[in-house]
This record gives structure tokens, sequence and C-alpha cells, in this order.
């Protein structure tokens, strides 16, 4: 379980200001490609490392139920190119659309309630590759390989969704209220006995609790996180087709997730600002033909030098930086 010191609090309040005051000094280019970007995918990735940690599974279909609600809301969007039958506001399809990825999200952890690794492992991936497929091959309402286009997103206080500051702005507060949402749930009498049976689901049970009723709703908090982050992403690609939801869409959320570092849900947003900072600027120095071969062996690094992350990491050194002045301390004493 995480519980966060003052001085953490603190330094998480102090992050926010920061983000909050970064339209005062990048181009919208960062703005919207690279932080507002990395924050919408950073939230597909939360609602990994949330299954992953705390619940001790981890899922390959998170981008599936991300995409679940990204279709949803594209096939419900008034602008939408070419216009659905279900066409409605966009404050009636947001809802709506987050309620399908919950759903979605509910019947993954049925399907997957009694398996575990490598099991589940095959079993999510099959799901998201064959939503892909489904999505690539059906006409009549995914519109097969083209998608739909033309998601632009509601207007925010009179101004359009693509603009820079509201896009940021809106992307902002979804991963922050995401973050602070996994941070209380896990400290909540659910989440400790989700803790409680990732550790000994034998025990749990032993003591009456419903270990499979606990991992199925774990599952459909996870999809209304990726919910969120699907909606975004739909809005962000002003549209949606069966490749943003495909194998290398799963795999790259699977790598965010564990760049960051899969112990704290921080770790979501800081592997998603790595990998959107290298997909932006990597591909245009090497070559997109070498992209994956980069990801690849920066992958490889980090898992071998830090298997917990780049958040690992970063608390490991400050770790060992807050016991240095305390050893120096004690020589001084003896002395």
């Amino acid at each position: 379980m995480i519980m966060m010191t003052s001085r953490q609090w603190l330094a998480t309040a102090a992050g926010v200001v920061i983000l909050l005051s970064l339209p005062l000094f990048l181009p919208n280019f960062w703005l919207v490609n690279i932080f507002g970007r990395a924050m919408v995918y950073g939230v597909v990735a939360l609602s990994l490392t949330f299954l992953a940690h705390y619940g001790g599974f981890v899922s390959l279909a998170q981008t599936m139920v991300a995409g679940v609600a990204g279709y949803a809301v594209a096939m419900m969007a008034p602008t939408a190119i070419p216009l659905g039958p279900l066409a409605m506001p966009y404050f009636a399809a947001i809802p709506l659309a987050l309620l399908a990825a919950t759903v979605a999200g509910a019947i993954v952890g049925m399907i997957a309630v009694n398996t575990r690794e490598i099991y589940l492992l095959m079993i999510t991936l099959a799901l998201a590759v064959g939503l892909s497929l489904f999505a690539q091959s059906n006409i009549t309402w995914f519109r097969g390989y083209e998608g739909i286009r033309n998601i632009i997103g509601p207007e925010v206080m009179g101004l359009p969704f693509r603009t820079p500051l509201v896009f940021y702005y809106v992307a902002l507060g979804v991963a922050v209220s995401m973050f602070l949402l996994v941070l209380y749930v896990v400290r909540t009498p659910f989440g400790l006995v989700l803790q409680a049976i990732r550790d000994s689901d034998r025990r749990a049970a032993a003591i009456g609790y419903y270990v499979g009723l606990h991992r199925i709703a774990s599952f459909a908090l996870a999809g209304f996180i990726a919910g969120w982050g699907g909606v975004l992403i739909t809005f962000y690609n002003i549209g949606i087709t069966p490749s943003s939801i495909g194998l290398w869409a799963t795999v790259a959320v699977l790598i965010m997730a564990v760049i960051g570092g899969l112990g704290h849900p921080l770790g979501a947003f800081i592997g998603a600002l790595i990998y959107t900072v290298m997909d932006t600027f990597a591909s245009s120095i090497i070559g997109h033909d070498r992209f994956n071969t980069l990801i690849g062996l920066v992958f490889l690094a980090i898992v071998l030098l830090s298997p917990d992350g780049v958040w690992g990491l970063g608390k490991r050194l400050s770790t060992a930086l807050g016991k240095r002045p305390q050893v120096n301390a004690d020589r001084e004493t003896s002395l």
C-alpha cells in the first residue's frame, strides 16, 4: 500500500503547480504533442499499473478497453464522419463511452478471473487483438480500415477542444484526477482487500472475502480509468482506427508502464513521457524504421539496470542521497 508522507504530498502539489504553469513557458507543440499526449496515454498506462501493482496481474487488454471508449464516443459523436445513427451531443456521448469501457473492463475481468501469469497475459492479449481485428473487418459500425474521423471533441467554455490550452488543461485535469483516484482507492477497504488478495488469495478467501468479485471490480475500475484515456486519445487523433488499438499500441502501453515503473502510479506518466519524447524526436534522428530497435534497447537497459523502472531508480537514488548526510553526521558525532 502507498502511504505518502507530507513531503511526498508537497512534492506532488509542487509538480502539479509546475505543470499548470508550463503554458507560460512552452510553445503549443510541446503542450499538445509532448506533455498532453504523454498524459492521455499515461492514463491508459495507469490502469495497467493499478492492476499489476495492487491486483498482482498484468493485463494486456487495457488498450482494448480504451479502444472501446474511443469507438463508443466516435460512433456517438455529432461531428463524426461518417455520421452514425447514434449521434448525440458530446456531453452525453462521453459518459456513455466511459460506461462502455467500465463494462468492458468488467467483462475482461470475468473472463480472466481465474487465470494467472502467462495465461492471463495470453487471454488479455487475445482479447485485445481480437477487438482490433473485429473492428478492422466490421464496416457497418467500425468503418473497417478507415475508422471514424472528425472526432474533434466538445467545446469547453466556448473554445474548441482542439485549442492547445484547452486540450492541455483537460488532459492535465483528467491525469491528476485519475492519479488521485488510484491513491485514494488503494487506501479504502476495497483497495486493502485487493492487495491482500494479491499477496495470498487463499488467506483472503479463508477470512470470508469474495476473491473473484474483488478481481472483477478491480478490472472494472481499471476499465473506467482506461476509458478516460481512450476518449482523450480519440480526441487527440481526431478519430480512431483499428491500428490505434492493435498489437503495437498494446505493446506500447506496456512499455510505458514498465519503463516508468509498476511500483507506483506516477511511473505510468513518467514512462509515457519518456516514450512520447523518444517517439517524437528519435524517429526523425535515426529514422522511423529503426525506432522499434531504439525503444527495445532502452526498454532492455532500464529493465536490466532497474527492474522497477525509472521510478524505482529515482527512489533508490533519493534514499541513498538522504542517508549520506546522516552518515556524515554520525562520523562527526563520533569524532
